[in-house]
């Protein structure tokens, strides 16, 4: 079925073979970017910066009978608030990805969870720390406490600033949503796609899903943009002075309906290639499972014909103690029958031996 369909691939027409290759000279609404505020990041970091203030120096301010306990409390308090902030982060993140920009947010969806999971591995260490109350010779609780909370503070900060960085590298971004830049057609010559396309299906999928979700953010920003420019447009046609700006506006969303039909087709498209990009993945894990089959027989019959060897091996080791045996045998039968010729010729007399000589 696949040599079939790579057969008649060269007598498609050129309009097939070519689908969305000029997507990138024609990507609707690419200037319409929003940059990520980090203002949240910051705070963030500042709110850990004090947490990890407060564990150095708690024992200068409060009675030492009182420091597990208040630095047990903060922590939990810290971990309320980083699950808070993550929940902000990871929808910084969503936005980032409807906006067309695939790598970023597969770079930050990674990093926006991790400061939450090291508050909650710290706070599950001091909970350890408060139950067993371990004896070490060098710290007393506190200080334990204390070594567990600058730790998940450092860990935290590290992270927020490689999220801050990425966030500022975003905002710096002067092109094109690298989403444009994956797959466009998985019916493109299999040559430059042979890779991605059946050795990373999962991935396929996802970058195609990606370019759906942000061909429905273009269509919702150009939707209200067409709406905007109606109500200009009827602005302009209760005014009475209002007549060339009228044509311009005319123009404009005349514009913008082209650009949203454009836009509906190309996701109707792509919504057809993803169906395509999926069967062929499927049809690719077919043949791994037929062939995973066939190699199993294979196996079966190779250990049904190592057992068969082993028998013969068996049988022919049988055979050879046997046929040892027996030559043993036939050697001990020659040598009495030569020890009994050698007496039967001393018990004959001389007449006897001359008669057996001529005979």
């Amino acid at each position: 079925m696949s040599a079939e369909r790579h057969g008649n691939s060269p007598s498609a027409s050129l309009e097939e073979n070519t689908m969305f290759v000029d997507i990138l000279h024609e990507a609707p609404l690419c200037g319409h970017r929003k940059r990520r505020s980090v203002f949240g990041a910051v705070v963030y970091c500042v709110i850990l910066a004090g947490y990890a203030v407060l564990g150095a120096i708690a024992p200068i301010l409060i009675h030492h009978k009182l420091v597990p306990s208040l630095l047990s409390s903060c922590d939990v308090a810290l971990l309320i608030v980083t699950g808070t902030f993550q929940q902000y982060f990871v929808s910084q993140v969503q936005k980032i990805r409807l906006q067309g920009y695939y790598s970023f947010s597969q770079k930050l969806k990674h990093i926006v969870r991790l400061p939450f999971a090291i508050t909650a591995y710290g706070t599950a260490a001091m909970l350890l720390v408060m139950v067993w109350k371990p004896q070490i010779r060098f710290l007393s609780i506190s200080a334990l406490l204390r070594i567990i909370m600058l730790t998940e503070a450092v860990c935290a900060i590290s992270f927020m600033s490689v999220y801050i960085g990425y966030l500022h590298q975003y905002n710096s971004l002067d092109s094109q949503p690298d989403i444009l830049k994956s797959l466009y057609s998985p019916l493109q010559p299999s040559s430059s796609l042979e890779g991605l396309r059946y050795h990373d299906g999962g991935r396929l999928s996802d970058q195609q899903m990606a370019l759906l979700q942000y061909q429905r953010e273009n269509l919702h920003f150009m939707s209200e943009e067409i709406l905007r420019l109606q109500e200009c447009l009827s602005k302009y046609e209760r005014s009475t002075d209002g007549s060339t700006p009228q044509v311009d506006l005319a123009h404009m969303l005349a514009a913008r309906e082209q650009e949203l039909r454009t836009v509906s087709a190309e996701m109707n498209q792509l919504q057809t290639e993803l169906r395509l990009a999926q069967s062929l993945i499927a049809e690719r894990d077919s043949e791994v499972q037929r062939v995973r089959n066939t190699n199993s027989q294979y196996v079966e019959e190779n250990e049904r014909l190592r057992a068969i060897l082993g028998e013969w091996s068996t049988r022919a080791a049988k055979l050879e103690r046997a046929l040892a045996v027996e030559r043993l045998s036939n050697l001990e039968l020659q040598k009495k029958l030569s020890t009994s010729r050698r007496n039967q010729s001393r018990g004959e007399s001389p007449e006897q031996r001359e008669s057996h000589r001529a005979a």
